[in-house]
């Protein structure tokens, strides 16, 4: 997008009209009833989403699943909660219990405010006031996501810290180098889609994929590369199956929470799930168009086919989960460093040439190919060597 067509997109997409009314008692009162709504729908869909994993995880390896607590079973994840929070809080005696009591909050806070700048539909008015369906529309946008995924990684290491026990404390040093190496493969996956927008509004982004045919989102007219790259780097990035190395069981005995009981466990289960569904929405307003989609009657629904590409997001992650078995950690790293980050970069520069005309674009395509071919060389003489070096060493032992 050029100069003139950014300034001309910034024009034509304001923030929330809202605030065109000042900062009256009627907006602080909005204002004030659309985080709670968030927030109460942010934690309803948790419960639902623990259930939803449950019982499709159940499905898929020919079991029933929860099915006493409530219809069919699906007031379990609330009499699991009930239980969490009635349960003995427990402090290690060796930890520090201040540090260790807020690592819990600080996990869970950003997987909601990310949330805060996904548009979930259009514009409703309430009494005279017309306001997005989004909690929050910052000049910044998009960059957000990656400040919130920065801030989250401390909730864990200093539990895992504060927890005075090696265990726990492995786990959490095994999350910082995860976190931070597929952190930067997600940035450069959320830099090319801003390059195709041309904006890091969310709103911008989401009305830059609007169009009669489904080519106009992001996953297609990207051909599905980065899209593909974020799913993967949001997966390990929130230590998803197969990526969960961050508390293996077989392993650490539970990882980083290992010292948590009652409501501190409650909260770091409720900040994954949280994750859950914050990135599958984030990841349907990036390259799925957010709540685009065709009009019933003349009338837009674009909540309904929001929530319906969320599940769809959902039910994947769930699958891969039942699916595919956990990678070791020198996998994951070989994965993070040598794929996925080269491979971010190499559609950055991609896209990035392809909006200048398309001889560069040409252009970066033949030198990222060049110098994908000497990367998968220089790998293959490392691991050559190394796998020599081993040999050596067992031909002069002793």
């Amino acid at each position: 997008m050029t100069t003139a067509t950014t300034a001309t997109a910034a024009a034509t997409y304001p923030g929330d009209p809202l605030f065109s009314h000042g900062l009256t008692w009627q907006v602080w009162v909005i204002l004030i009833v659309k985080v709670l709504v968030v927030f109460a729908l942010l934690m309803i869909s948790v419960l639902f989403m623990v259930m939803y994993e449950r019982k499709a995880v159940a499905r898929l390896g020919n079991r029933w699943g929860p099915n006493r607590a409530g219809p069919n079973g699906w007031l379990q994840s609330l009499a699991d909660g009930i239980k969490l929070f009635f349960k003995e809080a427990m402090s290690p005696a060796s930890g520090d219990r201040f540090v260790y009591r807020v690592a819990p909050v600080i996990a869970l806070v950003p997987a909601f405010i990310a949330f805060s700048i996904v548009p979930v539909g259009g514009t409703i008015t309430i009494g005279g006031y017309t306001t997005l369906l989004q909690l929050a529309n910052p000049p910044w946008g998009i960059l957000l996501v990656l400040m919130c995924s920065s801030v989250s990684v401390y909730g864990v290491i200093l539990a895992g810290w504060s927890s005075g026990s090696k265990y726990p404390l492995m786990g959490a040093v095994r999350s910082s180098a995860q976190m931070v190496s597929y952190e930067a493969a997600l940035g450069l996956t959320i830099a090319t889609v801003v390059l195709l927008s041309g904006s890091l509004l969310t709103t911008v982004i989401v009305i830059e994929q609007h169009g009669p045919f489904l080519y106009h989102w992001n996953i297609f007219r990207s051909f599905g590369a980065p899209a593909a790259i974020f799913f993967i780097a949001v997966t390990a990035e929130m230590t998803r199956p197969p990526f969960d190395l961050v508390e293996a069981e077989e392993e650490l005995s539970g990882g980083f929470n290992l010292e948590y009981s009652s409501i501190g466990f409650a909260l770091f289960y409720l900040a994954e799930y949280m994750a859950l569904v914050t990135n599958s929405a984030i990841f349907t307003t990036l390259f799925l168009g957010g709540p685009d989609g065709p009009r019933i009657a003349s009338h837009s629904i674009g909540v309904f086919w929001f929530a319906l590409k969320v599940l769809v997001i959902l039910y994947i992650y769930v699958w891969v989960r039942a699916t595919l078995p956990r990678l070791r950690y020198d996998q994951l790293m070989d994965l993070g460093w040598k794929r996925l980050i080269p491979g971010a970069l190499a559609l950055l520069l991609i896209v990035a040439g392809a909006r200048i005309n398309a001889i560069w674009g040409l252009a970066a395509l033949v030198g990222s190919c060049a110098a994908f071919l000497l990367l998968s060389r220089a790998i293959d003489v490392g691991r050559a060597s190394e796998e020599g070096g081993a040999m050596l060493s067992d031909l002069e032992a002793p």
